[in-house]
């Protein structure tokens, strides 16, 4: 029991240590940085941070690229739901085949689809906006949420949605109501993983904004100057991208367990 505990304490310092190193990075300075190794900062520095506070190229980043992957999330959430269900509660010619080939989108390098997705807004409209970053993600993300709905939707006894109707409900408030408390969980693990992709993804985000809506993983590949990388500057952007992540996975904690109980995950 106790080496066990040791091991597991040595694997977690070491899943650790990189955002540690992260931290301790953003509080120094680049002379510092690019200097002989040092565990704690010796000159602590807040200036890092300072500037991304303050500069409007910076916090802006981060305000667009929270705006497209709610847009993202929302939409693509909404969308599955009705398509998980239909694959779930209905059997129809081809049903098997389309449901693979929503799946081969997802498995799609985004690459493929920068060039198209990139002439497609410059006609219409839409280059350099938090929609055309949304609506693209989702062509990765609903497949990937109408996979992981339709398990937990399959594992709802048909009965239910029989005895509604018997009942009385129509199906708008059947589903509104009665159905989707039941696959809340579902909903949350999808959302999770839909959020996340959105927010860690970068060809699809850099491709298609140019100053408007630049989020902060594509402002974070312009911090080379004439005086080099500002390895300060780069590291607090870093520890903030994180903190997203980190208090979504908070909340859909028990969410993402249940998931991975139920198979779907």
């Amino acid at each position: 029991m106790k080496s066990s505990r040791i091991v597991l304490g040595l694997y977690t310092l070491f899943l650790m240590l990189p955002i540690y190193w992260l931290v301790n990075m953003s509080l120094k300075t680049n002379a510092e940085i690019t200097g002989p190794l040092t565990l704690f900062p010796q000159q602590l520095t807040l200036q890092n941070y300072v500037k991304i506070f303050t500069d409007s190229s910076w916090y802006m980043g981060y305000v667009n690229a929270v705006l497209y992957v709610l847009i993202n999330t929302i939409i693509s959430i909404v969308l599955a739901l009705p398509a998980a269900y239909a694959f779930s509660r209905y059997r129809f010619v081809g049903d098997k085949h389309l449901f693979f080939w929503l799946l081969s989108n997802r498995m799609a390098p985004a690459a493929v689809f920068a060039l198209p997705f990139f002439n497609l807004y410059q006609a219409v409209g839409l280059f350099d906006t938090v929609w055309a970053v949304a609506l693209a993600h989702c062509l990765f993300n609903v497949p990937l949420a109408v996979w992981i709905l339709e398990g937990f939707i399959s594992g709802v006894p048909r009965e239910i949605d029989e005895t509604a109707s018997i009942d009385g409900y129509s199906f708008p408030r059947f589903f509104g109501k009665i159905f989707i408390p039941l696959i809340a969980n579902g909903i949350g693990v999808a959302a999770f993983f839909c959020f996340m992709f959105s927010w860690v993804e970068l060809l699809l985000a850099r491709t298609l904004t140019a100053t408007n809506a630049k989020p902060i993983s594509a402002i974070m590949t312009r911090t080379v100057s004439a005086a080099g990388m500002d390895w300060g500057l780069l590291a607090a952007a870093g520890v903030l991208t994180i903190i997203p992540g980190a208090v979504v996975i908070w909340f859909v904690r028990n969410y993402i367990a249940k998931g991975f109980a139920l198979g779907r995950v």
